[in-house]
């Protein structure tokens, strides 16, 4: 039909069951903001069920293009706001947990504030101080976060590894008094065990799994989504 490529891709994914999809990174400028509309509009239109998710840096720069894009098309999309938090990563940027903390509460309230659903992603989760995701995960959840991403951002983790950080982050939740929190689970494929760590997360108790149309992805892809299905 007339149908543009991505639009055709939402249909199918609808057409599968699949729950939810990430339209886009709205922040990266105009004509992501053009697409994110369009597929935004699209959805609406066609009656599509799987709810629209958006990717966002924990700036604001990145999440009012999300909120101008749903105040415009009325369409209630949810932010992923993520953060790199491994030590690595700290190292590289030269933050403190200070600065993590700042980044973390400004943006899930400026998400929350505008009504949209928000998750708070923590890059690199598996490779993260669990002293560090602790705090950061208080502070996401008391500002309204309803889920959490743990994030395989290198594919590091083994399928043991995985089951044990999900357990741990739902125990933390609960200590935290927010044991209505759901967990994500965002593998990559970098030593081929994006599949079964992912199958590994859900059985931990991860109830929302990423993935991507046939594995694409940055370096050698994520969890494979028609695998994985």
């Amino acid at each position: 039909g007339d149908l543009r490529f991505e639009e055709h891709i939402l249909e199918l994914q609808d057409r599968v069951g699949i729950h939810h999809t990430n339209i886009g990174l709205p922040g990266a400028g105009p004509r992501a903001v053009a697409d994110v509309t369009r597929l935004a509009r699209f959805a609406a239109d066609s009656g599509l069920g799987l709810k629209l998710a958006c990717a966002a840096r924990t700036h604001p720069n990145d999440i009012r293009p999300i909120i101008e894009i749903s105040q415009a098309t009325g369409v209630s999309l949810e932010v992923m706001t993520f953060l790199g938090c491994s030590p690595i990563r700290l190292f590289t940027e030269g933050w403190d947990l200070e600065r993590l903390i700042d980044l973390t509460r400004n943006a899930v309230r400026l998400a929350v504030s505008a009504q949209l659903p928000c998750t708070f992603v923590t890059e690199d989760t598996v490779r993260s101080d669990p002293k560090t995701l602790r705090t950061l995960f208080q502070v996401a959840l008391d500002e309204g976060a309803q889920r959490l991403c743990i994030c395989d951002t290198v594919g590091h983790a083994t399928p043991p590894g995985a089951r044990k950080i999900v357990g741990w982050v739902r125990d933390t939740v609960v200590e935290l008094g927010h044991p209505e929190a759901q967990i994500d689970w965002h593998g990559h494929n970098d030593r081929g065990l994006g599949l079964v760590n992912a199958i590994a997360a859900a059985q931990a108790g991860a109830r929302r799994i990423h993935g991507t149309v046939l594995g694409v992805g940055e370096r050698v892809g994520n969890t494979s989504i028609d695998l994985l299905l």
